[in-house]
């Protein structure tokens, strides 16, 4: 059954228009995941929306595929729905602001004269649960007269700080890194190098409660750092820490006032370490595993933890869960369900229940959620 598709008559406001095309359609057949497997694969996936219900996204072929609860708490789901995307690499970054809107950003190559390729990083917004996104906006890159090195650039982060506005960062052409900001009023700053050099190919980017952001970047030896001393002021590089972090497998966690924990997957071992600023990074046990470490800090039986979720040594989803900032507790982790492709994600559904998530090899979303019982015991799969 073909969806209508939906075209924003205003940049910048929240009103829709919407008309029968091809831009939004119900997939007949899902497609296999993930779209290249040469990409890394992203967490963080797996949105709550202001009316309560969870949002799955993805990276299809066409496009971004998208899965939404039909009621908050579920079980029921819809999807998924294909938002066409021409020439969109398979990669999101997603961010999520107060208000619930979700931000996703993307790498961009379409053909050019002369046989060129046109890079550039783009972003659309989708304002609630189940509505249309915007129309896809260019960013650009930090190279706007020169094709070959905006080709060089490599796939984006993205975060939102505390006033609502979308940060992306990129490696630069030079192995360093470059972001662009968006202002209160939604206009954009231009890109700014941040500088540094020899990093991996992906950054990362987080904010504290209080919107203040950092942005990490491994590299073979080091993961290179950059800070705000207060909301609003440029970026300044803060102290290297000493680490091998896999490429792809930073993110982070609010874990305390105005701190952020951060986790990435040792370069070697496949082992997740744990580490915030004053603290050397500690291992966090386990078999290793790849990707991203998908994370919630969330109470288990009244007292505050972390919840992690890996794509296991094994393939499978695998969910592990210690006091917050008390990482010398260690972590056991559990594996689940079947094997799953890219990263699973994490979320906390409408009925206030531990939701997690993962794509199956034929690309179906499967779920399984807390039960009601003492500790983190999770139910049965369910296939969206």
């Amino acid at each position: 059954m073909a969806l209508r598709s939906v075209r924003r008559s205003k940049r910048g406001t929240g009103e829709a228009r919407e008309t029968d095309g091809l831009s939004r359609r119900t997939l007949r057949a899902v497609p296999s995941l993930p779209v290249d497997p040469s990409l890394p694969p992203t967490t963080g996936w797996l949105l709550r929306g202001k009316d309560g219900r969870l949002t799955a996204y993805a990276p299809g072929p066409e496009g971004v595929l998208r899965w939404t609860e039909t009621r908050a708490g579920g079980p029921e789901w819809t999807g998924p729905e294909l938002f066409r995307a021409p020439g969109l690499v398979p990669y999101l970054a997603i961010a999520q602001d107060s208000d619930g809107y979700v931000q996703l950003v993307a790498l961009r190559r379409t053909p050019a004269a002369g046989g060129e390729i046109t890079t550039e990083v783009v972003q659309t917004i989708q304002y609630q649960s189940g509505r249309p996104m915007r129309d896809w906006y260019a960013l650009g890159t930090p190279y706007p007269q020169d094709r070959a090195l905006a080709a060089q650039i490599g796939l984006p982060a993205a975060v939102v700080d505390g006033e609502g506005s979308l940060h992306v960062f990129v490696r630069n052409a030079g192995g360093g890194v470059c972001g662009r900001s968006q202002v209160p009023n939604g206009k954009w700053n231009k890109w700014a190098d941040f500088k540094g050099s020899g990093m991996l190919g992906l950054p990362a980017a987080a904010a504290t409660d209080h919107g203040l952001m950092e942005v990490l970047a491994p590299t073979d030896d080091v993961v290179m750092r950059w800070t705000q001393e207060t909301a609003g002021v440029k970026f300044q590089r803060a102290a290297d820490i000493t680490a091998s972090a896999a490429n792809g497998s930073v993110t982070s966690e609010r874990t305390g006032r105005e701190r952020l924990t951060h986790f990435w997957r040792d370069a070697s071992s496949g082992t997740v370490h744990a580490w915030r600023a004053g603290m050397d990074p500690v291992a966090l046990g386990g078999d290793g595993g790849s990707g991203p470490v998908a994370l919630l800090r969330t109470p288990v039986d009244g007292r505050d933890c972390t919840i992690l979720a890996q794509r296991g040594k094994d393939g499978r989803p695998a969910i592990a869960a210690y006091p917050t900032e008390d990482e010398t507790a260690g972590a056991d982790w559990t594996s689940t369900g079947e094997p799953c492709v890219g990263a699973p994600a994490l979320a906390i559904d409408g009925n206030g229940r531990v939701v997690l998530a993962a794509f199956s090899a034929d690309g179906s979303l499967r779920v399984t959620r807390q039960k009601a019982e003492t500790g983190l015991a999770m139910g049965a799969w369910t296939r969206a």
